[in-house]
């Protein structure tokens, strides 16, 4: 069966998981409008509908920075314990509501200080925002498992303190790390001593790579600072000349025969200029080529997507079948920084059985 058979509704409830999604991008528009008001902070809009539709027109520049540049406003709403607490819990109920079953939440805490509160109050009061948001979601009969991945800002130089919090909280919450802002001329290796410490803290991370930046962003993210994965790696096709006959480079064949995972984002990708449209993203010939592909969102808001949203467009643009989505949410869960027996679990019992019952 494919999913073009299925309705939205039955889509929409298929187990799904997340690698890669940003806090700061994800907020309600109802809850900025909000809260802006609150911190006397100015947007373009104060009605939500109009928020969000800012937000997609904005992010669609087909560049990178101009991307982030739109989360000046989520960030305004995000310097408070009270906005923390709120916005993390919104964000569990939000992702529960759209089926996912596990999910890794990103952000960076230097960015949520400047209305006072430390690095540690920070990870804190999310860590309680989402603990609230899974303990309702639960009760509603809609459990979600979320783990937090700290970012250190590449173009900043507070990267070595993020990942040191993330060696702090990583028995709270924390599961892993990552590096996230402006790819192009901040290299991973600059923070090569952030993740040497991680290493050997046995805490494991995630790289931006091969997004604004090609296979050197990838090369070094994996062969000089050793990530076990890559955020979006949409650019690996430079590796692979020819995608139909599926003739691998070195570095290719390196990422798929060691099974690391691209956390690919199409939506995003397509606003940020690295893929021209759905049904030509390299997630469809990646996956047939093997490689551990799995989808996510990156930012909800920012992009105007859920979950279901881009899997309804690789449906209808790209051709994929339920089976296809089974593979990518298997494979996020396969590479997901929890432990072993963890993973193993939500395969066998919720998105294997969830699946099945759609076919």
């Amino acid at each position: 069966m494919t999913v073009s058979r299925i309705d939205t509704e039955i889509l929409r409830r298929l187990p799904k998981a997340v690698l890669h999604d940003h806090l700061d991008g994800g907020l309600r528009p109802a809850t900025v409008v909000e809260l802006a008001a609150a911190a006397g902070h100015a947007l373009p809009t104060t009605d939500p509908d109009e928020l969000a539709a800012w937000y997609v027109e904005a992010a669609n520049s087909g560049d990178l920075v101009r991307y982030i540049a739109t989360f000046e406003h989520t960030l305004a709403v995000m310097q408070t314990r009270e906005g923390l607490l709120r916005t993390a819990e919104e964000y569990v109920l939000d992702l529960a509501a759209d089926g996912v079953v596990y999910a890794e939440v990103r952000y960076a805490p230097e960015l949520n200080t400047n209305g006072g509160l430390s690095l540690s109050e920070v990870v804190e009061a999310v860590q309680e925002g989402l603990a609230a948001g899974m303990a309702k979601a639960a009760a509603a009969g809609t459990p979600v498992r979320v783990g937090t991945l700290l970012c250190g800002m590449r173009m900043f130089d507070r990267v070595r303190e993020a990942a040191d919090l993330a060696v702090a909280y990583r028995d709270a919450g924390v599961v892993g790390f990552d590096i996230a802002g402006a790819e192009d001329g901040f290299p991973p290796a600059e923070h090569l001593a952030a993740f040497e410490h991680l290493r050997r803290e046995n805490v494991p991370f995630t790289i931006h790579a091969g997004e604004a930046h090609g296979l050197p962003s990838i090369h070094q993210a994996l062969q000089v600072c050793g990530a076990q994965r890559i955020g979006h790696g949409v650019r690996i096709t430079e590796d692979i000349p020819d995608l139909a006959a599926g003739k691998l480079g070195r570095l290719a064949s390196w990422v798929r025969d060691r099974r690391i995972a691209l956390e690919m984002c199409p939506t995003s990708n397509l606003q940020t200029g690295c893929a021209t449209s759905i049904a030509e993203h390299p997630i469809t010939a990646l996956k047939n080529l093997g490689f551990r592909v799995t989808l996510n969102t990156d930012n909800r808001l920012v992009s105007g997507t859920t979950m279901t949203r881009e899997m309804s467009l690789l449906v209808e643009e790209a051709g994929w079948t339920v089976e296809d989505l089974r593979t990518v949410t298997v494979n996020a869960l396969k590479s997901a920084f929890i432990p072993f027996e963890e993973r193993n679990a939500l395969i066998q019992d919720v998105v294997l059985p969830g699946y099945a019952a759609a076919l």
